[in-house]
């Protein structure tokens, strides 16, 4: 697929294709990588989703909407999005990313949609990406009900003990490694009353946590 090919796919005509080329560069090549433009674009796309979320849900409260928000933003979705708009394949990346399946990887898949976020705002305006945005975003937001989503488990877990007038569970990092864009992280939490940890991994220190979260949650419970 063609730069023009992806470009439609996308939803938006570059007028600087530079913005475009960067956007998919990851920092695995050098110092000229999408990095800004991924801080950029996480920030336009928190208000767009934010926006969107405020305005088609009147009656939900924050603490509705910001879980909505957190689900339709987080890394996971993000790489399926750039799965369904084919940006794996026009990723620009390092020997050492390309041999490692770099291509695939949700962590690098997200960044550069972020990335992508943050070309378009450039290229136009904010209510040009607001509209692109919402193009691909259109059907998770129409299954969308913050008002039945489930609560996070760090979020049940801290509520099922306060609930019971017990401490607040305690997280520890005991290993962190892997390489500066892919940190693995494994995660102790602590909960009054078990003398074992639950332990949980992942890729990112949140993940991590959310998952001994989770393990510590079916116990208690």
């Amino acid at each position: 697929m063609s730069a023009m090919q992806l470009s439609r796919r996308l939803g938006h005509s570059f007028n600087d294709e530079s913005l475009l080329t960067l956007a998919l560069s990851h920092r695995s090549i050098g110092p000229s990588n999408n990095e800004r433009l991924e801080f950029l674009g996480d920030a336009v796309l928190g208000l767009i989703i934010g926006q969107a979320l405020y305005e088609r849900f009147p009656g939900a409260k924050e603490g509705d909407l910001t879980r909505a928000r957190a689900r339709l933003v987080k890394e996971p979705t993000l790489a399926e999005i750039a799965r369904d708009l084919e940006v794996g394949p026009q990723l620009a990346l390092g020997s050492g990313e390309l041999k490692s399946g770099g291509r695939q990887r949700d962590s690098i898949l997200s960044d550069a949609l972020e990335a992508l976020i943050g070309a378009v705002y450039l290229d136009s305006d904010f209510l040009h990406v607001r509209d692109v945005v919402l193009g691909w975003y259109a059907t998770r937001l129409d299954d969308m009900n913050p008002q039945k989503l489930e609560k996070d488990p760090k979020t049940q877990l801290q509520e099922t003990l306060q609930s019971r007038s017990r401490p607040l569970p305690r997280y520890v990092v005991i290993e962190e490694s892997g390489e500066p864009h892919e940190r693995f992280y494994r995660v102790h939490c602590l909960v009054e009353g078990f003398e074992t940890p639950f332990v949980g991994e992942g890729t990112g220190r949140r993940r991590a946590e959310q998952a001994a979260a989770q393990q510590a949650l079916e116990a208690v419970k």
